[in-house]
């Protein structure tokens, strides 16, 4: 089982404590992104739970062209190289398109694919070439062992600083479910396997012009995968979730990040002493 190296202070490994992959869905503004940088690195430093911030600089792929969608990419690689200079953390972004990929590895430590893309062969190259840690999201519509493909693309262009993500699977229309034994397929691939429990809970297009979503289950779905076994939780998380300009309905408030991470930290611990 590979062992990713994000940062000099966060390490991944299915068998090692959970490591948190959080922050709001897009960067709004400097404001928001810093402000939340700040309060979500106290909860984590206090708990000790490894922490690598997340922010879009561009959602490409929102429901309505009407939509948020952030920050040109040199703005916003500007704010998440001020996150990681001020707060002294590792960084994840999405890229959309291959000519993103050498820019922003200059500044993120990850580069994400996002779950529509992840078969895009030139994107993974590109990613991959940079040689950050690519996080690949499975997409809504592909079975779990589908990734190996997947995998096999980024290791050919030299890169095993790989990690998979699960973030659930169509069912039905406006509808997504999380089949657990994917963790456990994706596991067997030999790299650490990453649970999206934001997005799991979303409802795609389900307000029409914009996602809903469902965050009330977020504890109960993060429960089952920490239970499995995983390297890291994906959270997006917002002071104001309600009034988020993306993704509001699955998001976590902040003000109740703290007690659900403490409570996923016992069933961690119970986890990994089995392995």
């Amino acid at each position: 089982m590979r062992t990713v190296n994000v940062s000099q202070t966060v390490s991944l490994s299915n068998h090692n404590n959970f490591a948190l992959f959080g922050g709001p869905c897009v960067i709004e503004s400097e404001y928001v992104v810093m402000h939340l940088a700040e309060k979500i690195k106290d909860i984590t430093t206090e708990l000790r739970i490894p922490y690598v911030f997340k922010a879009s600089f561009d959602k490409a792929n929102r429901s309505s062209g009407g939509s948020f969608r952030g920050q040109s990419m040199e703005e916003g690689l500007k704010i998440l190289r001020k996150v990681k200079e001020t707060f002294e953390l590792p960084v994840v972004t999405d890229i959309h398109e291959s000519y993103q990929a050498e820019p922003v590895a200059e500044v993120a430590d990850v580069l994400q694919i996002p779950a529509y893309l992840c078969r895009q062969t030139d994107l993974l190259v590109s990613a991959a070439k940079t040689g950050r840690t690519i996080n690949v999201k499975k997409g809504q519509f592909l079975a779990p062992w589908d990734m190996t493909n997947i995998v096999k693309k980024v290791e050919e262009a030299g890169n095993y600083n790989i990690c998979l993500t699960e973030r659930g699977t169509s069912f039905g229309y406006n509808n997504l479910v999380v089949d657990y034994r994917g963790l456990e397929i994706m596991k067997g691939m030999d790299y650490p396997v990453i649970f999206d429990a934001t997005h799991s809970v979303q409802i795609p297009g389900g307000n029409g012009t914009s996602s809903g979503g469902q965050r009330e289950y977020v504890p109960t779905l993060s429960k089952a995968a920490i239970s499995v076994g995983v390297a890291a939780l994906f959270m997006e998380i917002h002071h104001d979730p309600d009034n988020a300009l993306s993704d509001g309905p699955n998001m976590v408030p902040l003000h109740e990040l703290k007690n659900l991470l403490e409570r996923l930290q016992q069933y961690d611990k119970i986890t990994k002493g089995s392995f």
